[in-house]
């Protein structure tokens, strides 16, 4: 089969790889009807240092189940089903308390000789405590809604979650990536009235102001914080949704904050250390967030995405086949689009 790997930084290739096949009994083979490219896989796209052998990519993905092993119960051949950026056997004390991402026996696509999701078919470990059915066929509409569920919608959420954001929060969302729309159109799922949006790019911040998004805040920086502070009277908001993962955007975060309030991030941390000294344990200000565990949420959010109530799908702004993968990485890194659909 054909799937994706990168070599280096800028360096992404589609080749021949191995057919996947069931090795446990835990398996099952997928073939991969939708995929996409992730705004973290930039991160090593911009900066991997060069080796001879690539290695697999891609982590959002959904398909149809084509094979299971002998233990696997639930998922079955000709189901079409969405997978968790990192896969779990939703059975351990981490699953239970809705951790999957700390699940002992669980790990991420791509990783240590797991398939990656952009190609054409992946092996899945775990498939039982992993795979979720969905209630349509692969020609579905629904299909790039469904797909954020793997990881870009759930990240938005589990952002919007762990600041405690309700009809009562004031909210600001750091970032007019896939993630940083995704957290404002959870913020408004969960009754958020007031969403301060921070970003530049117009059609990005278009489609926030779509998703529920009340003021749109272009400025960066000191200007951006004073900006916020204006609109809120100078107190700041109760919660602070930080999208981007860079050391600017966390001391935005935290300079933007209410006393009181909660700094929640999910852009991936590209700094080893942050301002959170003393000013910040003397304003009473949480953080928290982290990297999300999409396969705890999956259920809950299905049904507002099957019947159109929420519509994250709308951050895919362009779509291509295997062979315009690694065009469409650039475009992503360029800034000329959003985020990526993979129709293989």
């Amino acid at each position: 089969m054909r799937a994706t790997l990168i070599y280096g930084a800028g360096d992404i290739r589609v080749e021949n790889v191995p057919d996947p096949r069931i090795q446990d009994p835990t398996d099952a083979v997928v073939r991969v009807v939708r995929s996409c490219v992730c705004g973290s896989d930039l991160w090593p796209y911009g900066s991997r240092p060069a080796t001879e052998e690539g290695e697999r990519i891609g982590h959002e993905f959904l398909g149809v189940v084509e094979e299971t092993g002998p233990e696997v119960t639930g998922p079955k051949a000709g189901d079409l089903v969405v997978a968790p950026f990192a896969y779990a056997d939703n059975t351990c004390r981490f699953c239970a308390e809705g951790l999957h991402t700390s699940c002992p026996r669980g790990g991420y696509w791509g990783q240590n000789g797991v398939d990656g999701g952009q190609g054409e078919a992946v092996r899945s470990p775990w498939a039982q405590g992993t795979l979720v059915k969905l209630p349509v066929g692969e020609d579905s509409d629904l299909l790039p809604s469904l797909l954020t569920l793997s990881d870009v919608f759930c990240t938005g959420h589990h952002c919007a979650v762990t600041a405690g954001v309700d009809a009562r929060t004031t909210v600001t969302v750091i970032g007019d990536g896939a993630v940083g729309l995704s957290a404002v159109l959870a913020a408004r799922r969960l009754g958020a009235e007031r969403i301060l949006l921070m970003g530049r790019h117009e059609a990005r911040t278009a489609l926030g102001r779509d998703f529920g998004a009340t003021d749109v805040i272009p400025e960066r920086g000191d200007e951006g914080i004073a900006r916020v502070r204006e609109l809120t009277g100078g107190e700041g908001t109760h919660a602070v949704l930080e999208c981007v993962g860079t050391k600017p955007a966390l001391t935005t975060a935290l300079a933007v904050v209410r006393d009181g309030g909660v700094v929640s991030r999910v852009g991936v941390p590209q700094y080893e250390e942050g301002p959170a000294g003393y000013e910040m344990f003397s304003r009473n200000v949480t953080l928290t967030g982290g990297v999300a565990p999409a396969r705890a949420y999956i259920e809950e959010l299905l049904p507002d995405v099957l019947d159109g109530t929420i519509e994250p799908g709308r951050v895919f702004d362009r779509t291509v086949d295997l062979d315009g993968v690694p065009g469409g990485y650039r475009a992503m890194a360029d800034r000329e689009a959003l985020k990526v659909l993979i129709a293989p």
